[in-house]
């Protein structure tokens, strides 16, 4: 090729340009297998089961709603049954969570109330406390001597 014509020069610039492009992208598919590996060998690995029954100060379970465990990096949650238990998961229903100290709320404990226009609206069946990890109260370190974590609540106080 004539290199005084720039097209040598071009074909070299361009064969450079690929080659740095390909080894960026061969260090950021690196990077991104390792934070895949790392997000799954921290999750899948030690994760505890933890069950537990939540109920109103009066003994009348909750029916309605989440309980959900979180961390600064993690969270998990169980769904509540009719009989007011739930069995937490990670990324299934019932996969546990990893060891350690948990912040606990609850979620989705409302009931629809229909309002004199006909429009219904959901009014927490709990104490709103109860509805942020900051404000609950509520902390458990997992795992427990007996698997379970078990939860009184005071009712709503506005209904």
């Amino acid at each position: 090729m004539n290199s005084r014509n720039g097209y040598g020069i071009q074909l070299f610039h361009k064969a450079e340009f690929l080659t740095k492009i390909e080894n960026k992208m061969k260090k950021n598919i690196f990077c991104l297998a390792l934070m895949v590996l790392s997000v799954f060998a921290g999750c899948n690995s030690a994760k505890v089961e933890l069950s537990g029954k939540v109920t109103y100060t009066d003994g009348t379970p909750l029916t309605v709603g989440e309980v959900c465990f979180e961390t600064d990096t993690y969270m998990a949650r169980g769904s509540l049954k009719a009989d007011g238990t739930y069995t937490v998961g990670s990324f299934s229903e019932k996969d546990g969570l990893p060891k350690g100290t948990y912040r606990v709320y609850i979620s989705g404990a409302d009931k629809l109330v229909a309002e004199s226009d006909g429009m219904q609206l959901p009014q927490s069946l709990i104490d709103e406390k109860y509805r942020q990890s900051t404000t609950s109260g509520l902390m458990v370190n997992v795992p427990t001597i007996d698997g379970k974590y078990n939860i009184k609540v005071e009712p709503n106080p506005h209904k």
